[in-house]
């Protein structure tokens, strides 16, 4: 095996340290960055090792909450620590059979563990396939079916959902060993040399996601060993994480934004990753562990930033220097009341899990609330009028919001895997088609519209309509399904079903149990039916739902009014 290229390293390295040294002069950063040009390329081994070795800086720091109310657990591992326990998880997951290219399926919670495994993954150039703890067993029949698994890694509790889940995939279990499972405990007794058995290559797959669609299976995102570990310099850039950093993203494993945010962007920056576990959100509890640990950067959806403005803001003594927020707009309010309690300004971001951060209201610049703010360097963005697929160029214009591909940025997937229709439809003439649309005024700040497609989202995770119409659609009391958002104080909305009932079916509160009993059984948690209203279906000409209609009526009356037909899951529990 021939040594490692170095020179991938201090390209990388440059282009860190450019956006680094211009974190609050956005106009020197958008036109003196380039992306750096990367060929032999593995970042756990190019970069997190480099910049790890003989450090003893904290690098990841998980406090754990005590329901007994006394002193939290917690435990804190520097980079060295971090990359001699990946060193021993990579050897010990070759010696169990993981080679180049194979597919993992990667269940985890916020443990150690998982942070092993993806350096580890990472260093063996095998792919990852991450997951939520939430998902239930026809996501996962779906997954390792469509995902071409070869081994799942997963909390042992969590073992028998893939009871019924045949397959030739190998199980790793993380926490005890669980009955046909081997326990991943035992890679902390194998070699602390890892030695690279191949050389990694840039466009080398390494991260296979799955998202949400209107009209069809969830998509597969495909990203490379560069464009979700070299592209968050953007993500760094947009969060302004500097060496030293104590950062804490509230986000789940499984899904883009922890990779984001508690992987990649702080281990680029050179900052630790702070984990605050809990069982239910408590904003007094994690305030005062932010206190006692220094947290200096916190990255929040509007969810939990909206929870947070509920508690007392000014018991935290010393707030972040950095506030950012993702997941949809904040309204002013929020980002005011933060500004009045701690004299920082929660700043919006936009990106996808098809893409790193393309647009951001980034650190030391003006800010619009309610604005996304501008694109960030390495990112050209368009406006296109998704009718005639022409740019806009008027100021307050509305348009999908696109990326132009000469230059193509580094921080944008290679396409949905094993789809190349959709992956066409992405890339249409010359540019990434987002599927959002925005607006854009004089100054070049961006305001979010909406989608140009169904999806919305509930407590910050993506919903497909589809999906969830498929599942109501197997039971036999119901005809035709549409659900869409319903307003909601909290989740900012919650998924609701209108449903045409099958003969012999009342529409009365005991098929309202049954399917909303249905929906807790074969859908994960942040996905089942939140209410329920037996109804007509309004249609086109055609036949076809039109779901514009449904969700009009519920955004115009809000959360509280109850429509004649309707049922509430909270209700009837």
């Amino acid at each position: 095996m021939p040594p490692l290229s170095t020179e991938a390293t201090e390209k990388f390295r440059a282009a860190r340290d450019f956006l680094q040294a211009h974190a609050e002069d956005y106009d020197a950063a958008r036109a003196g960055f380039s992306w750096p040009e990367l060929d032999e390329w593995n970042w756990a081994l190019n970069w997190f090792d480099v910049q790890a070795e003989g450090n003893t800086d904290p690098a990841l720091w998980i406090v754990e909450e005590n329901d007994g109310g006394g002193a939290p657990t917690e435990a804190k591992y520097s980079f060295d620590e971090i990359r001699i326990r990946s060193d021993r998880t990579a050897n010990w997951l070759r010696e169990r059979g993981v080679e180049p290219g194979d597919r993992i399926l990667l269940m985890l919670a916020n443990q150690v563990e998982l942070w092993d495994v993806m350096l580890a993954v990472i260093k063996l150039g095998a792919v990852v396939i991450p997951a939520t703890t939430l998902l239930a067993e026809g996501d996962l029949r779906d997954r390792i079916s469509r995902g071409g698994i070869s081994h799942v890694i997963a909390r042992s509790e969590l073992a028998d959902r893939f009871d019924a889940i045949s397959g030739d995939y190998q199980r790793i279990s993380v926490g005890g060993a669980a009955e046909g499972w081997t326990d991943i405990a035992a890679a902390m007794d194998a070699s602390p040399d890892f030695q690279p058995s191949h050389t990694t290559r840039a466009d080398d797959t390494l991260l296979l996601y799955f998202t949400s669609g209107t009209t069809s299976k969830p998509k597969l995102v495909e990203h490379t060993h560069a464009s979700y570990p070299a592209g968050h310099l953007s993500t760094m850039y947009w969060i302004g994480l500097q060496p030293g950093d104590v950062h804490l993203n509230v986000s789940s494993p499984g899904w883009a934004k922890h990779a984001w945010s508690n992987v990649f962007t702080p281990w680029i920056a050179g900052s630790c990753v702070f984990i605050y576990n809990y069982s239910r959100f408590d904003a007094t509890a994690m305030m005062r562990e932010m206190d006692r640990c220094g947290v200096t950067s916190l990255c929040c959806p509007p969810t939990v930033w909206r929870m947070l403005i509920q508690a007392d803001l000014g018991q935290l003594q010393n707030p972040p220097r950095l506030a950012v927020g993702a997941g949809e707009p904040l309204n002013p309010e929020v980002i005011g009341r933060v500004r009045d309690a701690w004299g920082v300004t929660i700043r919006d971001g936009f990106g996808q899990t098809e893409t790193t951060v393309q647009i951001a209201n980034t650190p030391g610049q003006p800010i619009k609330d309610g604005s996304m703010g501008r694109p960030c360097p390495g990112f050209d963005v368009a406006l296109v009028d998704p009718a005639t697929g022409e740019e806009v160029t008027e100021d307050g214009a509305e348009g999908e919001i696109c990326l132009r591909l000469d230059p193509r940025p580094l921080g944008l997937m290679v396409g949905y895997h094993g789809d190349a229709e959709r992956t066409d439809a992405a890339y249409a003439d010359g540019f990434y088609h987002t599927g959002d649309v925005g607006s854009r005024d004089a100054e070049g700040y961006i305001t979010y519209v909406g989608r140009t497609d169904d999806v919305f989202k509930s407590s910050d995770y993506r919903i497909s309509p589809f999906e969830l119409e498929s599942v109501l659609l197997e039971h036999p009391a119901v005809a035709e399904a549409a659900v869409v958002p319903s307003p909601d104080p909290v989740r900012l909305s919650v998924p609701k079903a209108f449903v045409v009932l099958a003969g012999g079916w009342a529409p009365d509160e005991g098929t309202a149990r049954e399917i909303f009993e249905y929906s807790r059984t074969h859908l994960a948690g942040y996905k089942r039916i939140r209410r329920l209203q037996f109804t007509d279906l309004p249609k086109t000409i055609s036949g076809k739902i039109r779901r514009v209609e449904l969700r009009k009526g519920e955004s115009d009356n809000g959360p509280s009014v109850d429509f004649p037909g309707e049922f509430r899951e909270d209700a009837l529990r």
